[in-house]
């Protein structure tokens, strides 16, 4: 690691900001508390950009998404003792560049950034960025998926790259649809379209009429979590492309999330069963105020209980009753999505290149 040092003001904070800059090629050279206690304070926070996430990723390289070879490019920024800003980065060497990436990118994890209070943004990416663009190891290329339309990261790369000298481009990269909850469930079917109504009473009242056999559970026992993690995954494989997508290190790669996710209390592994079989799951993160889906899988024996619709229902009107403020869809525009009331947002992507 090396250390650099800049008294730049900020847009932000008008008054002189110092701060240290390190580089680690390791992650465990950041503690786990100060990781996770910077990112509870930062303008985003998600379950993606979690130490325990992050590390079981990189320990992955995304279920086999990056090469080993790929080296960890991690840049933080201290006030101090006090950390500051993390920008979460791992360097991948080809024949013709040296690119950054965040950790976390591109397939399997929906939303990243920059782990930076509000306030500390300016200073911080600007001292990313000069640092990187005197890297002496020749980066040349930085390419930063899936960040939030709504973050200041973005305006802020716009701002500091073009001054270092380097070329821009940001772009919309996908749709996130999210339902902004009601308070009630009734509130919730009101402000949705009248026939999507209809379908999710009538599919509902048509679950209900069997209900000696069909039931739904939130998984919640410890000792069983493995098994419902591989009947989640028997599931997914009766969609072709999930079961393409579920390669033996990617299934590695998820079901050691999923166990740190329900160590820490954020998973949200659910079923539908029907005469005793599972005819749907929904896999999520239970964090903070938002239910954000991460993937379904369904088997389509049961189609003409539409399983999914009624599935995904009991999802929504449990997390209106437990006080959520968002059912958060996370990428993809399936149709579906707006059909329950989401309303469309983005993930973006920024290329910066040396010129």
């Amino acid at each position: 690691m090396f250390f650099i040092q800049s008294v730049k003001p900020s847009r932000y904070n008008p008054t002189r900001v110092f701060m240290e800059i390190k580089i680690h090629h390791d992650i465990s050279e950041i503690s786990t508390s100060h990781w996770n206690h910077l990112l509870s304070r930062s303008e985003i926070d998600v379950p993606f950009l979690r130490y325990g996430y992050l590390k079981r990723w990189w320990d992955f390289r995304g279920g086999g998404e990056w090469p080993e070879e790929s080296q960890l490019h991690i840049i933080s920024g201290w006030d101090g003792e006090t950390l500051s800003g993390i920008a979460p980065l791992f360097s991948v060497k080809t024949e013709t560049r040296n690119s950054l990436y965040f950790l976390g990118s591109i397939e399997i994890s929906d939303y990243l950034d920059f782990i930076c209070p509000r306030n500390k943004k300016d200073v911080f990416i600007n001292l990313v960025i000069n640092t990187i663009v005197d890297d002496p190891g020749s980066l040349d290329q930085l390419v930063l998926m899936n960040i939030p339309q709504k973050s200041t990261s973005l305006g802020l790369l716009e701002k500091h790259a073009s001054t270092a000298g380097w070329k821009v481009n940001i772009e919309s990269a996908n749709h996130t649809p999210a339902i902004p909850l009601a308070d009630n469930w009734d509130s919730y079917l009101a402000g949705i379209d009248k026939k999507q109504r209809h379908e999710i009473r009538r599919k509902l009242r048509r679950a209900e009429e069997y209900t000696d056999t069909v039931i739904w559970y939130i998984v919640s026992d410890a000792t069983t979590l493995n098994g419902e993690i591989d009947a989640f995954f028997r599931l997914m494989e009766m969609d072709e492309e999930k079961k393409a997508f579920l390669t033996p290190k990617m299934r590695d790669q998820m079901r050691s999330i999923l166990n740190w996710a329900f160590e820490k209390g954020f998973l949200q592994l659910s079923f539908l069963q029907i005469d005793g079989e599972k005819a749907a799951g929904y896999l999520c993160f239970d964090y903070q105020s938002h239910i954000l889906v991460y993937n379904s899988g369904f088997d389509y024996s049961f189609s003409d209980y539409s399983p999914g619709w009624v599935l995904l229902s009991y999802l929504i009107q449990y997390a209106i009753e437990t006080g959520k403020t968002h059912f958060d869809f996370m990428r993809g525009d399936e149709t579906y999505k707006y059909r329950f009331g989401a309303e469309d947002g983005f993930v973006m992507k920024a290329v910066l290149s040396r010129p």
